[in-house]
């Protein structure tokens, strides 16, 4: 743990007790079940708690990262020396307006997608089948089945930590583009409203059954990953890609390029973030070798360099 880190600490401790912990190992937080330890990890409440945290920031620099369900994350094997935020409780609840729906970021998009669902709201059936956060959704406009977060979203609440100030923004600011968003790298998304419409409940729970049945029959559910690794060339598919490459089933140590879609990593037990982080080099060369197309992630790393 650096100096900087340290001090971190011990204002976090001040403000907030033993629910800040050392040494958490990060490996059962995220998809991947591999990864180092953070050197501090905490579940903020409320927005009082983001106000500790930015302090902390503020007079040590600490790093920040932030994890929702842990999808979409690679965790470095040497842990991360900064401050791990996962939304606590406070940051889990839902409210309806008419067809807009209002949910704190550490709502489960799929327990999200079945709220609307019960109030006869169509949109975000989409949702049931990816395993994350609204937080972490809205923030890399995470997608599936035709639909994206981007086609909901109306205005999302942030909290900065460099200004440790909350605000309001408009969907227009957020920047949603295919996987990705222009928030600021300090800004923690802490809830959303979402513009739905009103649909027949059968039409809604079809769309939902047949989002989930996509996703059983098209992805490794079973095994340990972190979602689709690669995204999507335009005009293209990375999972087309990889398969024509002939790298399905290709492996290193305890990952392999899933059978079952070939734009999945899996890992085994004895897995390391090293295993990944080097199978995903070898398939971005093998492709560009087969076909002039290089692929880029859309998996987010906490320690170490990007994929």
């Amino acid at each position: 743990m650096t100096a900087a880190t340290d001090v971190a600490g011990t204002i976090l401790r001040d403000a907030c007790g033993d629910r800040v912990r050392a040494n958490v190992s990060m490996a059962p937080l995220t998809t991947f079940r591999i990864g180092g330890p953070a050197a501090l990890f905490l579940e903020p409440d409320s927005i009082e708690d983001l106000h500790v945290v930015a302090r902390a920031v503020a007079e040590t620099d600490a790093p920040v990262a932030i994890v929702g369900k842990g999808s979409n994350v690679l965790v470095a094997d040497e842990g991360f020396d900064g401050i791990v935020l996962r939304l606590g409780r406070g940051f889990r609840w839902s409210a309806r307006a008419g067809a807009i729906v209002t949910a704190g970021a550490a709502m489960p998009l799929p327990a999200l997608a079945s709220v609307a669902q019960q109030h006869g709201l169509a949109g975000l059936a989409f949702g049931v089948a990816i395993p994350a956060t609204l937080g972490g959704a809205v923030a890399m406009n995470a997608g599936a089945h035709d639909g994206e977060m981007a086609d909901a979203v109306t205005t999302v609440d942030v909290f900065e930590l460099r200004s440790d100030a909350a605000r309001t923004i408009t969907a227009d600011e957020v920047g949603f583009s295919y996987r990705s968003t222009k928030l600021p790298a300090d800004a923690v998304v802490v809830a959303a409203s979402l513009r739905l419409r009103p649909g027949e409940a059968g039409e809604i729970r079809a769309a939902m059954d047949a989002a989930r049945r996509w996703r059983r029959d098209t992805q490794p559910i079973a095994e340990p990953n972190c979602g689709s690794v690669f995204t999507n060339p335009p005009g293209g598919h990375a999972a087309a890609l990889i398969d024509a490459a002939g790298l399905k089933g290709t492996s290193i140590g305890g990952a392999a390029v899933s059978t079952k879609h070939a734009n999945f990593i899996v890992t085994t037990p004895g897995a390391t973030a090293a295993d990944v982080r080097a199978l995903i080099e070898l398939v971005r060369a093998g492709v560009e070798r087969a076909s002039g197309v290089v692929l880029h992630t859309e998996v987010r790393t906490i320690g170490g360099p990007d994929v």
